[in-house]
């Protein structure tokens, strides 16, 4: 009996199923127009990739060693002994302050759109994201579309942390430690975070002007190279300056330094590309070829001129190629590369040696010579060397060139007036950083004073300054 009640009850369910059947079948086909319809009305989600978020994560990080240990190395190895503490603190300590200001406004003005009708759009962001602020882990910024946007952000928080920690070398030796945090807290405020935005966000003003700077030609070098230069000026020349013995304490650590730096570059200059593509492996190729074209270049002319190849030479030929290479490593390719490496060799070996004494200011460590020269030799050689088929290889120029095929980018290939561009995005680096550096500068040795005592810069600023000195 129960097993007669139990065939009936399943005879049951298999008709019930069987009716059911055509109505799932109906709603099925029902939902999924609806769904298609649905997904077409929300707006696309980001398209993410993993190997280009892994190389900029590496490229990060690069960055990142090229201030801390490699600057701090080559810049700590050319002082004298009993300021290399000093020298290296900087280095560190800038790191941490500009992490902080960047997180906490500086990111927002350099990268953030304007965040309504009265910000400047074509001088300075707005302040959408301070204190990072609405930043979604999983969005992206219009910059980099295929990371994420907190990659992004660090990736470009590296570049400002080392740009002011290169106009230290201008003013080793003689600047307190406090009016060094304030000036380079104020510096990265006012005169960094604009120049970012009017050279890469898309409405800034030499963006829109037409400037090529791949990876900070202007915006790093040229900019920490004026301010550097302006530095020396306004606190004058070390005690003893040029007679007493500045030969640098260990030159085996500013070598270390320079070869982060050069291997660091990499992060620096294919990581601009934002994606680990044909562009970035080109930058790649462009970086070590300039850079060893200039080092040669260098320290050949120091061999005819005195006599013999130094070791501060051919790093600081090396460095100066990095910088050179620095705004055309995504527009030019091995020609243009070896060009620019050898131009900026020689010039930046003079620049540093016959112009400063020529013109008689103290530039400890040649922040503007190297840096401020080099930075402004490979601007304007940008606009020579640039060709469309370097920058179109990943389609940055790809609706421009679909528009007008036969579009040129640099002199050799028939724009003579990208050289008249980038002449003019030099010129108003300098003006714009030049003159708010000086009033930085002027304002704060008025109100704490800019340098340490006589007897302190006469004894070494490591203990007096610190506390602290290496045996």
């Amino acid at each position: 009996m129960n097993r007669l009640l139990g065939n009936r009850l399943l005879g049951l369910m298999v008709m019930a199923l069987a009716g059911m059947a055509p109505a799932l079948a109906f709603a099925q086909d029902a939902a999924a127009p609806a769904a298609a319809a649905a997904a077409a009305a929300a707006p696309a989600a980001p398209t993410i990739s993993g190997g280009d978020t892994a190389w900029m994560l590496t490229s990060t990080a690069l960055v990142l060693m090229m201030t801390i240990p490699g600057l701090a190395l080559f810049y700590g190895g050319m002082v004298r002994k009993f300021n290399v503490l000093a020298m290296v603190m900087q280095s560190f300590a800038i790191t941490c302050l500009v992490t902080v200001l960047w997180a906490l406004v500086e990111y927002s003005l350099a990268f953030s759109a304007a965040s309504d009708a009265t910000d400047a759009k074509e001088f300075i962001g707005g302040f959408s994201r301070v204190l990072l602020a609405g930043m979604d882990p999983t969005g992206t910024h219009a910059l980099a579309p295929t990371i994420p946007e907190p990659v992004f952000m660090m990736y470009q928080m590296t570049f400002a942390i080392i740009t002011p920690a290169l106009i230290t070398g201008a003013f080793a030796d003689r600047m307190k430690f406090s009016a060094m945090l304030i000036f380079i807290t104020l510096w990265s405020l006012v005169v960094y975070a604009p120049i970012a935005h009017t050279v890469w966000h898309p409405n800034g003003y030499l963006a829109k002007l037409g400037v090529l700077d791949f990876a900070g030609g202007t915006v790093v070098h040229i900019n920490a190279g004026i301010a550097g230069l302006v530095a020396c000026l306004v606190i004058g020349k070390r005690k003893g300056y040029p007679n007493a013995d500045f030969s640098p304490h260990n030159l085996v650590l500013s070598l270390i330094g320079a070869s982060l730096l050069w291997v660091g570059w990499f992060g620096f200059n294919a990581g601009s590309a934002l994606t680990a593509g044909p562009r970035a492996g080109m930058a790649m190729t462009v970086t070590q070829v300039a850079t060893a074209a200039a080092a040669l270049a260098w320290v050949f002319v120091e061999w005819a001129v005195k006599g013999k190849p130094s070791v501060l030479g051919i790093i600081s030929g090396a460095v100066a190629g990095l910088v050179a290479i620095t705004p055309a490593a995504g527009f030019v390719d091995t020609v243009g590369a070896f060009a620019i490496g050898i131009a900026v060799g020689i010039i930046c070996f003079f620049s540093a040696t016959s112009l400063k004494k020529a013109l008689g200011y103290d530039d400890s460590l040649d922040a503007f010579g190297v840096h401020g020269i080099g930075g402004i030799v490979g601007a304007i050689l940008t606009g020579v060397f640039a060709k469309m088929a370097v920058a179109n290889s990943e389609g940055a120029f790809a609706t421009t060139l679909k528009d007008a095929p036969d579009t040129k980018l640099g002199l050799i290939e028939g724009n003579a007036a990208q050289v008249i561009t980038q002449l003019e995005g030099v010129a108003f680096t300098i003006v714009w950083c030049g003159v708010i550096t000086f009033v930085l500068l002027k304002v704060i040795d008025l109100v704490i004073g800019l340098r340490v005592d006589e007897e302190v810069e006469r004894d070494g600023l490591d203990i007096a300054l610190h506390g602290e000195s290496i045996h």
